[in-house]
C-alpha cells in the first residue's frame, strides 16, 4: 500500500461517479486517503500487518456505503468507518492492550517530517521522540486515543470528529483533554528514556 499523499481535482465530482458504480472514481479516492486511514489503523491497532488489513476492510465498506453519503465532511465519514474497522478488530483480538513497541521502526512507523536544515542527529532525536509518542498512544484508552489521533494527527476539526465517531462535541473535547493529559503524564514517567532536549519538566512536582 503506498503512503505518499495524492490529490484531487473535485473530489465531490469523484464521489457522485463513484456512487454510480465508477470504480476509477473511488479509486481516485482510494489513493487521496489511504494514507491517512492506514495511519489511524496502525496507531489503533499496533501492527502493520492488521492495520493493513483494517484499511482495506474499511475502504471495502465504504464503497458499499457509499449511496449513505449525503454530504458534509466526507474524510469524516471515511475516518468513522476506519474506526469501526479497527473497533472490531480489537473485539477480535480481546481488546488487548497496543504495543507500537513490537513495530518494525522504519518501515511500519510513520516518520515525522524533516527539515533539509536538521542534522542527522536532530532527525534521529526527532524520530525517538516520535516513537515515545507513539508507544504513549498506544497505551492509551481506546476512545482517548482515537481523539487524539484524529485531531492531533489527522488534522480533523472537532466537528468532524464528532461526525467520525458519533459523539457530542463535548464528549470529543472531554476525551480529547483526557486524552492528553494521558499522553503528557506517560511521556513524564518515560521521560529518562528520551533524549535530554527532549525530556519534560514537570513543573508542578519541581
Amino acid at each position: 500500500m503506498s503512503h505518499g499523499p495524492k490529490r484531487m481535482n473535485n473530489e465531490a465530482e469523484l464521489i457522485r461517479r463513484s456512487q454510480e458504480g465508477d470504480l476509477e472514481s473511488f479509486n481516485l479516492l482510494v489513493e487521496a486517503y489511504q494514507a491517512p486511514v492506514y495511519n489511524l489503523a496502525l496507531r489503533m491497532l499496533g501492527r502493520a500487518d492488521v492495520a493493513e488489513d483494517a484499511a482495506q476492510e474499511a475502504f471495502i465498506r465504504a464503497f458499499r456505503a457509499l449511496k449513505k453519503f449525503h454530504g458534509g465532511s466526507f474524510r469524516a465519514w471515511l475516518f468513522s468507518i476506519a474506526a469501526n474497522a479497527c473497533k472490531d478488530e480489537l473485539r477480535r483480538r480481546g481488546r488487548r492492550p497496543v504495543s507500537l513497541e513490537t513495530l518494525e521502526e522504519e518501515d511500519a512507523l510513520p516518520e515525522p517530517a524533516s527539515s533539509p536544515a536538521e542534522s542527522p542527529e536532530e532527525v534521529a532525536l526527532s524520530r525517538e521522540l516520535h516513537r515515545a509518542v507513539a508507544r504513549g498512544l498506544g497505551q492509551m484508552p481506546e476512545e482517548q486515543r482515537l481523539a487524539v489521533i484524529l485531531r492531533d494527527i489527522q488534522g480533523l476539526s472537532y466537528e468532524e470528529i464528532a461526525q467520525a465517531t458519533g459523539t457530542a462535541l463535548g464528549t470529543v473535547k472531554s476525551r480529547l483533554l483526557r486524552g492528553r493529559l494521558y499522553l503528557r503524564d506517560y511521556l513524564l514517567r518515560q521521560r529518562e528514556l528520551l533524549p535530554e532536549q527532549y525530556r519534560l519538566k514537570d513543573r508542578g512536582r519541581s
